[in-house]
């Protein structure tokens, strides 16, 4: 059974990032939503991985990846890496110092406030491990956005929906 803490920090966890998505803006939401899809999916497959590996422990007593490391996945990852490449798409410098930030408080800061809460603590990893798994998926990220990026450009320079990449 989830206790309260645990359940209105997966709420909280999902509903939050996914309003700051209006304030994203509908043209960046479609422009940068496919690389996130592509890049939520391998982590999925991951998280799962690290569930059976024991990488971190939940201290619900029901071993469910649903409700565990589900919404870490659903909730922050996608927004976030629409947000962060809002902000640094183009600029691999800023995107790795942004991503390496991002990363770093989530596994250095953040895991220490969910053992607090009884939420969740690091098992097989310690937690530089922990950022280098958080970390190398940026990779993925990026390259799926560039690849994104360039399959929209027709020969004029134009993308899809009319826009002319040459001046973004």
């Amino acid at each position: 059974m989830l206790t309260k803490i645990h359940r209105a920090f997966n709420i909280a966890m999902i509903v939050f990032p996914w309003l700051s998505l209006l304030f994203l803006g509908k043209r960046n939401i479609i422009r940068f939503f496919p690389a996130a899809l592509i890049t939520i999916a391998f982590e999925i497959i991951n998280a799962k991985i690290g569930q059976m590996r024991k990488w971190w422990v939940f201290y619900n007593k029901r071993n469910s990846f649903l409700l565990n490391e589900l919404p870490f996945s659903l909730g922050p990852f996608i927004p976030g890496s629409m947000w962060i490449l809002k902000f640094t798409y183009g600029n691999l410098k800023n995107f790795l110092l942004l991503n390496a930030a991002v990363d770093g408080l989530f596994a250095f800061i953040l895991t220490r406030i969910l053992e607090k809460l009884k939420i969740a603590r690091l098992g097989r990893l310690n937690e530089c491990q922990f950022f280098l798994y958080l970390f190398y998926k940026v990779v993925l990220l990026y390259s799926a956005q560039y690849f994104f990026e360039n399959s929209r450009r027709y020969s004029d320079g134009t993308n899809l929906d009319g826009r002319d990449l040459n001046t973004e």
